[in-house]
């Protein structure tokens, strides 16, 4: 009964995220997509509502460690759950994330997606370009540099784009740990499959990685040296 009562509460948090996208999407952003940081707001308030709606019926919680203000930072995170990414954008004011590019073409979410997110399918020019204009105009940039969602015993592989983006930006990298306690819409996990106990999201801001102590000859041995600076930080290694 309690697993039947949980996964009612998630349908219903979904459902209310589901159609304040939609309706914000064809009622709202096509007219003001433009202002960046009006939709970033917009964007916020509406993820933050979904997340507090999911604390409030005990679904989740959150156990801030430690984090900070946060301001024109490449992000680099963990990844243990689907909602991991409305956590961190509901916390910090004035950020983006890489989305996949199925989202940019489907007709319910392309207004918002194209608001100030960057879909994953560009080049790499291209995506130097949109992270850097981005940056410049004060906003953070996360990244999940696993690309696939993990457990906390699980060190996958770090991708280097990260690294990239912050050398091309010229802006210092925050890692942050983010895990959960028991499974919470990890890989092939139905929305309302929410288990029968409160699943709790800790989340640990850690040291400031400035990319000026990097600085090498060749971007290619700069951006290695600079990836398993952020594995070493994300894995206690």
């Amino acid at each position: 009964m309690i697993k039947i009562w949980r996964a009612f509460l998630a349908s219903t948090g979904f459902f209310i995220f589901g159609a304040g996208s939609i309706i914000c999407n064809f009622c709202l952003f096509p007219f003001i997509k433009n202002n960046k940081e009006l939709c970033s707001d917009i964007i916020r308030g509406l993820w933050k509502f979904f997340i507090n709606f999911l604390i409030s019926v005990r679904l989740i919680k959150l156990d801030i460690k430690k984090l900070d203000k946060i301001e024109n930072k490449v992000i680099v995170a963990t990844h243990p759950s689907f909602i991991d990414i409305l956590i961190l954008m509901s916390l910090i004011p004035k950020s983006t994330c890489f989305v996949k590019k199925e989202l940019a073409h489907n007709p319910i979410l392309k207004n918002i997606i194209g608001s100030i997110f960057i879909t994953n399918d560009i080049d790499t020019e291209e995506l130097k370009r949109e992270t850097k204009f981005m940056l410049d105009k004060g906003f953070n940039i996360i990244v999940f540099p696993t690309g696939i969602r993990h457990r906390k015993n699980e060190h996958l592989k770090i991708k280097k784009g990260a690294s990239l983006v912050a050398l091309n930006a010229g802006k210092n990298i925050v890692p942050i740990k983010i895990f959960s306690d028991e499974d919470f819409l990890f890989i092939n996990q139905p929305f309302y499959a929410v288990g029968t106990k409160t699943v709790t999201f800790e989340i640990e801001q850690c040291p400031e990685i400035d990319i000026k102590q990097y600085q090498n000859e060749s971007e290619i041995v700069t951006k290695k040296e600079i990836t398993k600076q952020i594995e070493k930080i994300l894995y206690d290694l």
